[in-house]
């Protein structure tokens, strides 16, 4: 059951006004204790009976119901606040008993203020002595508030970059102590060896050098076999000869020049060697997808295409074909047109590269429109408006034809591209009927790609105009070389020529006739009846 702050108070003003003590003194022979502001006066008729042997300044110890008016008291000061507290003070309590509840108040709330440091210090909690470092940091730590801190939060970014390793793979935590004893790295003097230990030793060492002659009888050693044995001898027992160094310098030298000494021997010439490694840069690059350059390896490995790989090349395919068949019709149209106007060959190349200078200035090459990556389904990007602003169609009366009678240089320094709206209406059902179907495969190939390899769509204008502008500086070029190619003669002979020029005397401009018959073929049989059938 739950009680408001004031509740102690009240219950302290009911007391007051009725002395329960007094009642209860006539059911019970128990002596009572009050505080010493509110002390009844004692009764002159019964006076309170004092234990032998007691001194008067001894007081006796507080009864059940103080203790429990104190408790309630605290309870009030430490939840009631300033009301507790103004309650309290409207009780009419003595200032001593006032002090020690405030004491208790500012004692309860320096401890809840530097709980972590008396922690800590061990004047706070059970923890025992034998707990860990671990524990008493733990018992030591900032209660859960609801919300990270700093560093938990950095600590936990920290223990996440790196994938922990399994458990089989993990070693076992060493934590140095202080008070392990420092290790001495200082040389130290060998300890002495005893006479009996030398004796021991020498006769160790002579029993080598005496069984050898027992051992060369036995064995048929040479004297070269011999005298290598005693050099080996004589340099195992030589005083320096097991000396090892105790420094890591030391030790680094004296590995450095075994390792040379084994160089120079031969041993490391034919050590076997295996693949080198190949590693590629991007499998720790933190910027790729780890899935995703997985399936892309595996991919590679086992040559597979993506779907949308195999409609791109088609796709590339098929606007290549269109563009080369394209530009080689207006090639072939554009220069029989200018060679058409006459004059000498000088003349008609000139022609034509006042076309190309022209078509420079009113139609420069762009950049290909085939590496430009938007997305194709936002109609208000920055490259698909240029692009539609240049596919604009225009008006017939701006498009010129061809000037047949411009032949002076006059005229045609001032003219306009090269056009001919009449091989254009011819040739717009063809050139529109290609479009269509690539925009059709580009349509479907947009649905499988990904966003970057998205390709825009093609215009019919956009075409010729990259046509025009290609073909306008190979025109003069194709001219020279119509003019120079071997003109063919329309009236002659429909037969097949002769093959070279031997033939030619040989045969005398005879050729062989083959004619058909539906006559039985003539075998080995009707050879051997021709060669023995009599003569008539």
């Amino acid at each position: 059951m739950s009680l408001s702050p004031l509740a102690p108070t009240r219950n302290l003003r009911a007391f007051r006004l009725r002395p329960l003590p007094g009642l209860c003194l006539a059911n019970s022979r128990a002596p009572r204790s009050y505080s010493e502001d509110h002390k009844p006066p004692e009764p002159e008729t019964k006076p309170s009976k004092q234990p032998s042997g007691g001194s008067d300044d001894s007081q006796p110890s507080p009864g059940l119901l103080a203790r429990r008016l104190e408790e309630a008291t605290e309870d009030a000061l430490f939840t009631g606040g300033r009301a507790g507290r103004r309650a309290i003070e409207d009780a009419g309590f003595s200032d001593e008993l006032k002090q020690r509840l405030l004491d208790k108040v500012a004692d309860a709330t320096f401890r809840d203020e530097h709980s972590t440091s008396l922690r800590e210090a061990g004047l706070l909690g059970n923890i025992p002595e034998a707990a860990g470092q671990g524990t008493r940091e733990m018992a030591a730590a900032q209660p859960w508030t609801g919300q990270e801190t700093t560093s938990d939060a950095v600590l936990r970014m920290l223990d996440d970059a790196h994938k922990p390793l399994r458990p089989g793979l993990r070693g076992k935590a060493t934590i140095p102590s202080p008070l392990d004893a420092p290790v001495d790295m200082r040389l130290k003097r060998k300890p002495a060896v005893s006479a009996g230990t030398k004796v021991a030793n020498a006769r160790e060492a002579a029993s080598v050098y005496a069984d050898m002659a027992t051992k060369e009888k036995k064995n048929g050693l040479s004297d070269k076999e011999r005298e290598e044995m005693r050099k080996e001898l004589r340099d195992r027992f030589a005083p320096a000869a097991r000396a090892m160094p105790n420094t890591i310098s030391g030790l680094a030298a004296l590995a450095n020049e075994r390792i040379e000494d084994a160089i120079a021997r031969g041993q490391f010439k034919n050590i076997p060697r295996g693949k080198g490694i190949e590693r590629d840069t991007r499998a720790d690059n933190p910027f790729i997808d780890t899935t995703e350059y997985i399936m892309n390896k595996m991919i590679q490995r086992q040559d597979i295409v993506p779907p949308w790989i195999e409609k791109q090349q088609e796709l590339v395919q098929t606007a290549k074909r269109f563009r080369a068949r394209l530009r080689n019709d207006w090639l072939r149209h554009a220069s029989r047109m200018i060679a058409s106007r006459g004059g000498s060959l000088d003349e008609q190349m000139r022609r034509a590269e006042e076309y190309a200078r022209a078509e420079e200035v009113h139609n420069p090459r762009r950049r290909d429109t085939d590496q430009v990556s938007v997305p194709v389904n936002v109609t208000d990007d920055a490259v698909m408006v240029a692009m539609r602003q240049e596919a604009l169609p225009e008006s017939p009366a701006t498009v010129p034809g061809p000037n047949l009678d411009a032949t002076t240089e006059e005229q045609i320094s001032l003219t306009n591209p090269f056009r001919d709206s009449e091989w254009e209406a011819a040739e717009r059902s063809y050139m529109e009927l290609a479009v269509n179907d690539l925009n059709a495969r580009t349509r479907s190939y947009n649905l499988m790609a990904p966003d970057l390899a998205k390709k825009p769509y093609f215009s019919l204008d956009r075409e010729l105009k990259a046509c025009f502008a290609d073909v306008a500086p190979l025109i003069a070029n194709d001219i020279k070389e119509r003019a120079r190619r071997p003109a063919k003669s329309f009236v002659g002979n429909t037969g097949p020529s002769s093959g070279s020029l031997l033939d030619k005397f040989i045969m005398e401009g005879k050729s062989s006739k083959v004619y058909e018959s539906k006559s039985p073929h003539y075998g080995f049989k009707q050879f051997w009846q021709d060669l023995w059938q009599r003569s008539p």
